[in-house]
């Protein structure tokens, strides 16, 4: 039921509505309102989604816009970088070529005072050198760039390395008058496969610096150890460069490996570069899997710190212990302690008894008591540099003591060719320079104990070098300046030399000659008819092995790796960069010479 006022006299209207009919509007209603609450939760939703999408295209752009803000800083500090690389550069190379023009013209100026006029020349050579260090460091930098770096690697021995290091680096440290230290620590396995040359390059660099950045009478000190727990497989070596140089600021040190970067231009610190060394070698040594620390103090020195895992031979490397020497007793002599204890290892490794001092007149007494006890030493390894006594002293005092039958073997990190005549008159039986390895000091001591030679260092003394003199070469150039450099150069050897201008020629030459005319083919690679891997697959191709198969040596100003590669597969047997280094020149053709002797 159902009622209303009607407006009149109070009166109402009564309405009697079924029950069915009643409620429908209210549904009706209900239904109103909650399709009105889906609406406004899904209208929410919506909106909700729509804020969070708007938020994260605002902080993608946010996130965009900073990268390219930072890359743009990046493009600029680069740009400027390479811009003062390029303004620093320009005056180290014309420095370099204004000695080697200004030399030149003196030279020619002097050229009947023979003194003088070699005095030049030597200094026309060495600008020439530090010139084309700076043309090779750049070609390093831009091939890293590009991605086109390349690890070859080979099996050769970490001992022939560091020797050949040491013969590299002596000269420098002497003429600036350092301290070089020179060490090994734990390394029993010396032979590895690595690319040697990269990891000489990258040596060669960093004592380079420390040459340079260190005054005169100052010490770098070179130090490689041998590490436990290595992959199976590997060795892990750890490799130490320090130096009482003049340092670096906390602020250079950021930023020494990143490439057209230096502290200081060659005009204000006085000294040469590109700037460009250590981004080279951070970069070899990356692709090398390994690590590079650097730790520098102002005024203190500088020290940086290597760390590579190479691959060992296949076979493991036998400690053998020599019968010879078996139960002998050795005394060591050094002022470093970490040497000391590496030499005795090694000393009780092939099975002789060890001990050690770190003073010349500990020494004199070790060996007085040992005398008396009836306990003498059979071999003394002496340093040549002691803090209280020189190594010479130590020797004479010695033999004062325990007569001429003992020997005793001087380890240095110098030259001893210039105090030898000096040690020997003293009682010195024998040298060993520094680094010492395993391998180098049992063959010193069995020569020194009167023990036969091993069979490698017989053969290797008895094999005579292969003679040159006479011996015909083709050199194939196209260039009328480099063929009569290289002319000359191998004429002054002993070499018979004729000449083709191009590939063709060559190819031409030795069709028409006999087997064994020729002994060698000297091929530029970029010729104007023919180049020089076509000329060389055309020689290879002939009819007659005896022509087909003669001896091909690249040598070309195509320096690079792949140059190599390319060179090797189109069938030339070795491959040597112009400006053209003579002995190692010659030290290639010798090998090749020696090693294809009697097949032609």
């Amino acid at each position: 039921m159902y009622y209303a006022p009607i407006g009149v006299n109070k009166w109402s209207i009564a309405v009697d509505v079924p029950e069915k009919e009643a409620f429908a509007n209210v549904f009706a209603v209900r239904n109103v309102f909650i399709i009105l609450g889906l609406l406004m939760a899904v209208t929410f939703i919506l909106y909700y989604l729509w804020m969070r999408y708007n938020a994260k295209q605002v902080m993608e752009q946010a996130v965009e816009h900073a990268v390219l803000t930072e890359k743009l800083q990046k493009a600029e500090a680069a740009d400027r970088a390479k811009s003062t690389f390029l303004s620093n550069m320009s005056h180290d190379i014309r420095t370099p070529m204004n000695a080697i023009i200004g030399f030149t013209t003196l030279a020619q100026a002097n050229i009947d005072n023979r003194e003088r006029t070699q005095e030049y020349l030597k200094k026309i050579l060495s600008s020439s050198n530090h010139l084309l260090s700076l043309i090779n460091d750049i070609l390093d930098m831009s091939r890293i760039e590009s991605g086109k770096l390349n690890i070859e690697e080979k099996e050769c021995s970490i001992s022939d390395i560091f020797r050949d290091m040491r013969n590299i680096i002596q000269t420098q440290m002497h003429s600036k008058q350092l301290n070089f230290f020179m060490d090994t620590v734990d390394v029993i396995d010396e032979d590895i496969y690595c690319d040697k040359l990269h990891v000489n390059q990258v040596l060669l660099n960093l004592l380079s610096n420390a040459i340079k950045f260190t005054p005169a009478g100052g010490t770098v000190a070179l130090t490689i150890r041998q590490k436990p727990r290595a992959p199976k497989g590997y060795g892990s070596y750890e490799i130490r460069v320090k130096d009482t140089g003049i340092g670096m600021s906390p602020e250079f040190m950021e930023h020494i490996f990143e490439p057209f970067e230096r502290e200081r231009t060659s005009t204000a610190s006085g000294i040469q570069g590109t700037g460009l060394g250590m981004a080279i070698a951070k970069n070899i040594i990356d692709t090398m899997g390994g690590t590079i620390e650097l730790h520098s103090e102002q005024g203190k020195g500088t020290e940086f710190i290597i760390n590579l895992d190479f691959r060992l031979r296949a076979e493991p490397q036998k400690i053998e212990v020599v019968q010879a020497l078996q139960g002998l007793h050795a005394l060591v002599v050094d002022d470093s302690f970490s040497t000391c204890d590496s030499v005795t290892k090694m000393l009780r490794q092939i099975g002789m008894r060890s001990e050690w001092v770190l003073h010349g007149k500990e020494a004199v007494l070790h060996a007085k008591q040992a005398y008396e006890l009836g306990d003498e030493y059979h071999a003394y390894i002496i340093d040549w540099f002691l803090p209280d006594l020189s190594g010479l002293e130590v020797v004479r005092q010695i033999r004062s003591v325990v007569g001429d039958s003992t020997p005793i073997i001087v380890v240095t990190a110098y030259d001893w060719t210039a105090f030898e005549e000096e040690a020997r008159a003293a009682g010195v039986n024998a040298f060993c320079n520094k680094p010492i390895f395993l391998s180098e000091l049992r063959d010193i001591l069995i020569a020194a104990t009167g023990n036969t030679l091993s069979a490698q260092q017989t053969s290797a003394i008895s094999d005579p070098p292969a003679p040159l003199t006479g011996t015909r070469l083709l050199l194939t150039e196209d260039n009328e300046l480099n063929r009569e450099i290289a002319m000359e150069l191998l004429t002054d050897r002993g070499f018979t030399v004729e000449t083709a201008d191009d590939g063709t020629v060559a190819v031409e030459k030795v069709k028409n000659s006999t087997p064994g005319y020729y002994s060698l083919v000297l091929m530029d690679i970029q010729m104007p008819k023919m180049n020089g891997y076509d000329a060389t697959r055309a020689i290879r191709a002939l009819d007659d092995p005896g022509l087909a198969n003669i001896p091909i040596v690249a040598m070309t100003a195509n320096a690079f790796d792949e140059d190599r590669r390319q060179a090797l597969e189109c069938g030339m047997n070795a491959h040597i960069a112009k400006p053209i280094d003579v002995e190692k020149l010659l030290e290639i053709l010798t090998g090749i010479l020696k090693e294809n002797e009697g097949r032609i």
